[in-house]
């Protein structure tokens, strides 16, 4: 019998598997922090055999090398793809055997030129699940826009395809398991489900659902949404073989550090939750909380490759972040420090006001606010405040010269990146207020929204 083991990275919005039948095992896009996977296989009562790649992945930096380093498995990535190592070639259609059980790699380009979907089944029998990577998701597709521009269209169509080509070859019962579509970024369109089948995907999947090649092209390139611009790095890192993620602490920065490179314009970040840093804390630090979103919003954020230093309420907090930092590149850590903030801060301390949209409705109108929504650009075009100014979070730090004199109140969907926006102003000596709330509840609140621009 086999069992797939699930291993979730909620903070990418990304999924691993360890598929086994009960001896031998096979992960399939393993995330860098390998321990988890060699964790997974110990508590199974498993060896790792195979560790594949579905593709060079544009979300995070692999673990794949690393892992099949250190279980002593074979690594298997496309044999299309132009990679700096060694690794076993996986073609379409060239079943390989892990134990038991039976894995056929499925060309499905789309996401990437080279992507596969691996087919799993117990010897010669039935198949029992598809790993699909970025491919077929839960109703979705991956998008098709990372690789370049010039390719997009011809990645859509093949997308299209592919999705189909899965269908076409698959029975209804085979269980469907993506890597993206969790909340990822690599996601096309808006994914629903925790579990699906390829029957139920015939019924529920954009790209099966009826409609024609050319309508559907028009449709998911309509749908694009911005994606994390440190995407642009990681392929290139995972094309090198990239070795397991270095835990090491980071140095610990004294008062006299911290404010040192502040001054120097360097990027130091506060991880204590958002209220608790407008209440108080070192001043010409960034706010980003640590939380599930952390790693993709910093790293939309930072720019490549600067130093990064960070403030928490403890080591294991910032062990925490720098462990998040790590699956996507982001590393090492210049330094890093815990504390109160009043001695970290050695009298240099800032804050700013925090309310909600009732708060905005009743200052709505006062002389010389300005209202900045911080948000994506489809997500301005589904309905904004009227005479708002839109600056997407990533773009602040080099456009803050563009936000007009006055108080500036800060929002955006839920008070997270509006954080982020505050603190990179009130780095900037700006007057600032953080509204910390729930989009849907500006309208409730008494607020004008504009209607949805039209596609």
């Amino acid at each position: 019998m086999h069992e797939v083991v699930t291993i979730a990275t909620p903070g990418l919005g990304d999924r691993s598997y360890l598929v086994h039948d009960g001896s031998s095992g096979v992960v399939v896009d393993a995330q860098r922090d390998i321990g988890r996977f060699l964790g997974a296989a110990d508590a199974a009562g498993v060896r790792i055999t195979h560790v594949v790649e579905t593709h060079i992945h544009n979300d995070y930096v692999t673990g794949g090398y690393a892992l099949a380093k250190e279980a002593g498995a074979a690594y298997v990535v496309a044999a299309s793809e132009d990679v700096g190592f060694e690794r076993v070639q996986a073609r379409d259609h060239e079943t390989f055997g892990a134990g038991s059980l039976g894995v056929t790699p499925v060309h499905t380009p789309g996401h990437t030129l080279g992507h596969l979907s691996y087919v799993l089944a117990e010897g010669s029998g039935e198949p029992f699940a598809v790993f699909t990577g970025g491919s077929m998701l839960f109703g979705a597709v991956g998008r098709t826009d990372l690789i370049a521009p010039e390719l997009t269209d011809q990645l859509t169509r093949a997308q299209y395809r592919s999705v189909r080509r899965l269908a076409d070859e698959l029975p209804d019962q085979v269980a469907v398991y993506p890597t993206h579509g969790f909340g990822s970024f690599c996601s096309a369109t808006q994914t629903s489900g925790e579990q699906s089948t390829i029957g139920h995907e015939r019924h529920s999947n954009v790209a099966l659902r009826g409609g024609d090649e050319d309508t559907f092209v028009k449709e998911l390139l309509a749908g694009l949404s911005a994606y994390p611009s440190y995407y642009a790095h990681m392929a290139a890192a995972n094309r090198g073989g990239p070795p397991a993620a270095d835990l090491t602490r980071p140095r610990p920065a004294s008062p006299a550090e911290l404010r040192r490179r502040i001054e120097a314009g360097e990027w130091v970040v506060d991880l204590r939750s958002r209220r608790a840093f407008a209440d108080l804390h070192v001043a010409g630090t960034v706010s980003v909380e640590l939380g599930e979103p952390f790693a993709t919003y910093l790293g939309w954020v930072l720019p490549w490759g600067a130093p990064l230093t960070l403030i928490g309420d403890s080591p294991d907090q910032v062990a925490d972040a720098q462990l998040q930092l790590a699956r996507i590149g982001v590393e090492p850590l210049a330094a890093a420090a815990t504390g109160p903030v009043t001695e970290l801060a050695a009298g240099r301390t800032g804050s700013y006001p925090v309310t909600g949209f009732p708060g905005l409705a009743e200052a709505w109108g006062r002389a010389g606010m300005v209202v900045l929504d911080v948000r994506r650009p489809d997500e301005w075009q589904a309905g904004h405040l009227p005479g708002a100014l839109h600056i997407p979070f990533w773009e602040l730090a080099g456009r803050a010269g563009e936000v007009p004199a006055g108080q500036v109140w800060v929002h955006c969907a839920s008070g997270f990146r509006a954080s982020i926006g505050a603190s990179v102003l009130a780095r900037a000596g700006r007057d600032v207020i953080h509204v910390d709330d729930d989009w849907s509840s500006a309208a409730g609140s008494g607020l004008p929204v504009t209607d949805p621009e039209p596609a």
